[in-house]
């Protein structure tokens, strides 16, 4: 059977591009006008807190409407197909996070650390840490639908991974960066940022989409007010990386050899994840459309969520900023290439039957 070709849209295809760009001009800015960025790094929330306000402004408008898309009616609907969502689970919680750590203290601590030097080695380790344990909630659902995913099965993952962050996050960061590096997180900030961008974003999705398809109904709501949000999350995604570049324009120009370096581990890392859950989907007969889109869940990083994470912790400036932000340059060209191979390897699993996986 001949499928019908999917396509990303324009934003979503070239993200790569548009990072790249934002970072040419940030890096522009920071070196153009120093006193303008130094002055906006300075406006945070408290002293010595790291919650940057234009970033956090920017973040929060970013997250809220990819909440919206969040239906957390559908986790009713959990028991249907527990084998996939148990092993994409399993991967996001108990191998991805521990297998980044343990990647990112043996390159960064060890390979890398003639190049890099101790202190940095320890930030960008953090920084992949955050970005490993943040697992992937919007661009998920165009993996989903590029490798002809099952929709519902991708909202109850998507919806009962934000559930589980709520409360693993914090202490799987804690954990990992104190174990991992010498640097000392103080995990008062961490629920700080679980608080401010996931907590309040995400009951205030939950209270809107609820409140207006009460009224409304769903179709207006994912046609019409979902719509006008797309936009504003899409210049809102550009402006926090023009900002975070900015802040990061001495670091880049003069340690972009890092960026490369910060790349590899995080490309390992992806493609690991992806092939453990897609081969375990396989051994425990998985169909397709369940097996897919969890390898691609299993692969893929919340990276806003990371960003705004490494920044609170951190700050915009650090190393452990600068590796999350990496983590966008490289995920959506990584995560194209695994939707091919899954796409040229649907003939491994059986057709689907409608039955449990």
């Amino acid at each position: 059977m001949t499928q019908t070709e999917k396509k990303m849209n324009v934003f979503e295809k070239y993200l790569t591009v548009w990072v790249a760009l934002c970072m040419i001009v940030g890096v522009a800015i920071g070196k153009v006008a120093p006193g303008l960025v130094d002055a906006l790094r300075r406006m945070e929330f408290g002293t010595e807190s790291h919650i940057n306000i234009p970033i956090a402004v920017l973040l929060w408008l970013m997250i809220y409407p990819m909440m919206l898309k969040v239906d957390f009616g559908s986790i009713l609907n959990v028991g249907k197909k527990p084998k996939g969502l148990l092993v994409t689970l399993f991967v996001n919680w108990l191998v991805k996070p521990f297998s980044m750590a343990l990647l990112g203290w043996l390159f960064f601590k060890h390979f890398f650390l003639p190049w890099i030097g101790p202190e940095l080695a320890d930030q960008h380790i953090a920084g992949v840490i955050i970005l490993a344990a943040a697992p992937c909630t919007a661009m998920v659902f165009v993996w989903s639908y590029l490798s002809d995913g099952d929709p519902a099965y991708t909202l109850v993952q998507v919806a009962i991974n934000d559930l589980i962050m709520l409360v693993a996050f914090a202490p799987v960061v804690k954990f990992l960066v104190s174990g991992a590096s010498s640097l000392t997180v103080p995990f008062i900030v961490l629920v700080y940022a679980v608080v401010l961008f996931i907590v309040i974003p995400l009951s205030a999705g939950a209270l809107t989409r609820y409140t207006l398809i009460k009224s409304h109904g769903l179709d207006w709501f994912e046609n019409v007010f979902l719509a006008k949000f797309h936009p504003v999350s899409i210049l809102a995604l550009l402006a926090t990386l023009v900002c975070i570049f900015a802040f990061q324009a001495e670091n880049i120009t003069t340690r972009f050899f890092h960026v490369v370096l910060i790349a590899i581990p995080i490309l390992i890392q992806v493609y690991f994840n992806a092939g453990l859950v897609y081969g375990l989907m396989r051994l425990f007969k998985v169909e397709f459309p369940v097996a897919a889109p969890g390898a691609l869940i299993g692969a893929s990083n919340f990276f806003e969520l990371a960003v705004a994470t490494a920044i609170a912790l951190f700050g915009p400036g650090s190393g452990a900023a600068l590796a999350t932000v990496v983590g966008v340059l490289v995920e959506v060209q990584v995560m194209l290439s695994v939707c091919s191979f899954c796409n040229r390897t649907r003939h491994w699993f059986a057709a689907p039957t409608g039955g449990q996986a």
